[in-house]
């Protein structure tokens, strides 16, 4: 297995920030500088910035839903002594976020040291859809909305079909419900800049059926027996 899918697998932190480890020669494997594309079994010895790398015991994963506050990065850490959504658990575990949300969005996230269920959450193919809480600017047309839900077009490609529906026009704003299933870079801000709507504010509610409901901001609780079961069966 290549080691950024293993390291992943086991918990450390997600394939690209471990490609980039590997890039700075942070990681060894048997005393031996690596590549990212180099294999690696249980048989073998990681070290990570000299630190003996132990595999992640089944017993051992953990999962918790954070309600990001706005101005808070979703990133294990960061090297500019930001706020990151990891600071906000209270946890021994070394937790890395599953997916992002850009540091003016506010909502529900998933931590987690179990990176088998990464990829089943964030991958378009999975067919789990985000929905979203957006505050927009202006009195949103319904023909416009409509060419949000069909796709629009941006710089780096087609967003795939969303899900929407308008719950307010009033006074010169709109408040409308998002559902997507791919993660583009500050994605539904663009989607309505390309109609003229920029987004005032936006809360991520739902990630499939694991959601917000009354968890506060800048609190955080344990999933589920049953959510954790669903992430797995994705």
């Amino acid at each position: 297995m290549r080691i950024n899918k293993y390291l992943a697998q086991n918990g450390y932190a997600s394939r690209r920030e471990i490609d980039k480890l590997v890039e700075n020669g942070d990681i060894k494997v048997n005393g031996q500088d690596t590549t990212p594309g180099q294999k690696v079994t249980d048989d073998d010895k990681i070290s990570i910035k000299g630190k003996i790398f132990e595999k992640v015991k089944s017993e051992d994963k953990v999962y918790y839903l954070l309600h990001k506050p706005k101005g808070v990065l979703s990133a294990s850490k960061d090297d500019r002594g930001r706020k990151t959504v990891v600071d906000f658990i209270d946890t021994k575990e070394r937790l890395y976020p599953i997916g992002r949300l850009d540091s003016d969005t506010e909502g529900a996230i998933i931590l987690t040291n179990d990176g088998d269920i990464f990829n089943r959450v964030i991958h378009p193919k999975g067919e789990i859809y985000k929905e979203y809480f957006a505050i927009l600017k202006g009195e949103i047309r319904d023909k416009d909305l409509s060419r949000v839900a069909k796709g629009i077009l941006l710089e780096d490609g087609q967003t795939l079909p969303a899900k929407t529906k308008i719950l307010k026009r009033v006074q010169g704003r709109s408040e409308v419900i998002i559902s997507i299933r791919e993660g583009k870079n500050r994605q539904i801000r663009r989607m309505f800049d390309a109609v003229k709507h920029p987004v005032v504010y936006l809360r991520r509610d739902a990630i499939g059926k694991i959601n917000l409901a009354d968890l506060e901001v800048g609190k955080y609780r344990k999933l589920t027996g049953h959510e954790i079961k669903y992430l797995k069966s994705l």
